[in-house]
């Protein structure tokens, strides 16, 4: 920005009585300030001005800016709350979200945004972040290395790009508690992804895919993540004309089998995750749903290695409730991360948006208090703001609702164990497999001929209601 003459001095009289006044414990949040204390990236200052950190007020609260139903240090079923939700903001929503949707241009231009994919801006974004996460009283966050750094013209310039954020991002958290939930490399964005990654048609594109998944699971190990995600949008087909299936589902399991030897290489500790998608953006993708992506596991000998990353919006997508896809991972033993967010019931595709239905929440509560927690995973905001919604105050007020809405939902799950009647309900439906028989056929020790004879004995069976309006009445006391 160039000023003369006049203009100048009015600009530096009025930065020098700023910093001379000494009103602000901070530089303003803008580009032109000069004060001390700065930043290489050109931004001075706070990025949210105004806003100071998130507290809890209670369910009276009129704040918008403030917590009625999370309280952090509240303990609930023997955890505290932050224990049980192990929240993460999603720095690709968050960050990288503009509005954009296939009918119209972005909308949200933030302040410290540029409109470059600048290293320079990757660093004053990452910056933005930091601050977000500490006023908003989140110790964890998650990431696609695209969108913290940006891609150069080779592969070694790109990993080069990624070091240089990764560096801040581990500056920035060193002193905190702040760290990963998890990391993951985006294969799907860049044109060269076009047939997948993992199941492209083309070798060259299956190992790029495979070095840019090394080195995002060495930078998530360094800056102490606590899983590895594999989502594979692009990772179906379009059209069966074309493609061998059988192919391509047995490269990827090549793909993820050799994920699973270099993590074990590395010595990273935490999960490996599978995010189940039906479609969108391939017409079909092959971990479908829980029950799929587990019959793929067991198929290629992997159902040791990975756990799911449960999405509420691709549980609809695939025509189950979010709470299906939940006890379906959950009693398989795969039940290890879930991304906080929801659909419109009128809109057929992957809206992304915060989960605020207290219903639900209680039921994804419920499989989460069933599987003891989701450490080391745990619930990570996979949700963008409206494209109508512009205001910076906007990114806290979503994420704010959407904690509100969990917390409420484990708050609901204490009362519904603790009243015990739906339980009660459950035990009475299966109690005749309490019995001598019944037990024998849990233990998978009655046979045909047995069961023939006790049918016989006790003639036709009697059969009692299931009871689902009194369950369903018991549920919605809790809410």
């Amino acid at each position: 920005m160039k000023i003369k003459g006049t203009s100048a001095l009015l600009f530096v009289a009025l930065v020098l009585s700023t910093v001379i006044a000494e009103t602000l414990e901070t530089c303003p949040a803008n580009l032109e300030a000069a004060c001390d204390g700065g930043s290489s990236d050109g931004w001075e200052g706070e990025f949210f001005p105004g806003i100071s950190k998130i507290k809890y007020e209670g369910p009276t609260s009129k704040n918008p800016l403030s917590y009625k139903w999370y309280n952090a240090d509240e303990e609930i079923l023997g955890k505290n709350m932050k224990d049980w939700m192990r929240f993460s903001v999603a720095f690709w929503h968050t960050f990288r979200g503009t509005g954009a949707d296939p009918f119209g241009a972005p909308t949200k231009s933030w302040p410290w945004e540029d409109g470059t994919n600048s290293l320079t801006m990757a660093k004053r974004r990452m910056r933005a972040h930091f601050e977000f996460m500490n006023k908003l009283g989140v110790d964890r966050w998650c990431f696609h290395d695209r969108d913290i750094a940006p891609d150069g013209k080779t592969l070694e310039e790109t990993n080069a790009n990624l070091d240089e954020v990764v560096a801040l991002a581990k500056e920035l958290q060193e002193g905190t508690s702040i760290k990963p939930l998890w990391g993951t490399a985006q294969l799907f964005l860049h044109p060269r992804y076009m047939h997948g990654a993992a199941t492209s048609s083309e070798v060259a594109v299956y190992a790029y895919a495979a070095a840019q998944v090394k080195k995002a699971m060495e930078v998530t190990q360094y800056l102490g993540g606590e899983n590895y995600l594999f989502w594979g949008g692009r990772e179906g087909y379009q059209s069966l004309l074309n493609t061998d299936m059988q192919r391509e589902l047995d490269h990827m399991a090549n793909f993820l089998q050799a994920a699973v030897d270099y993590k074990k290489k590395l010595g990273f500790k935490g999960n490996l995750l599978l995010e189940p998608k039906p479609q969108e953006p391939t017409k079909h993708q092959y971990d479908w749903d829980a029950a799929t992506t587990f019959a793929f596991l067991q198929k290629y000998g992997l159902s040791g290695e990975f756990k799911l990353n449960i999405e509420c919006n691709h549980a609809t997508l695939s025509g189950h409730s979010c709470h299906h896809e939940l006890e379906t991972a959950r009693i398989n033993g795969l039940l290890g991360n879930i991304d906080a967010n929801t659909g419109d019931p009128q809109v057929g595709w992957d809206t992304d948006q915060f989960l605020t239905d207290i219903a639900e929440a209680t039921l994804v509560m419920l499989s989460v208090v069933r599987n003891g927690g989701l450490a080391p995973g745990g619930f990570n905001f996979d949700a963008k703001l409206r494209r109508e919604s512009t205001d910076v105050e906007d990114l806290f007020i979503a994420h704010i609702s959407g904690m509100d809405t969990l917390a409420r939902g484990l708050r609901n799950v204490a009362k519904l164990i603790e009243d015990g009647s739906l339980a009660e309900l459950v035990r009475k439906r299966y109690q005749s497999f309490d019995t001598e028989i019944g037990v024998l056929i849990e233990a998978g020790k009655a046979d045909f001929e047995t069961l023939e004879k006790k049918s016989m004995e006790w003639g036709e069976p009697s059969v009692p209601s299931a009871k689902q309006e009194l369950a369903e009445m018991i549920f919605q006391s809790a809410l």
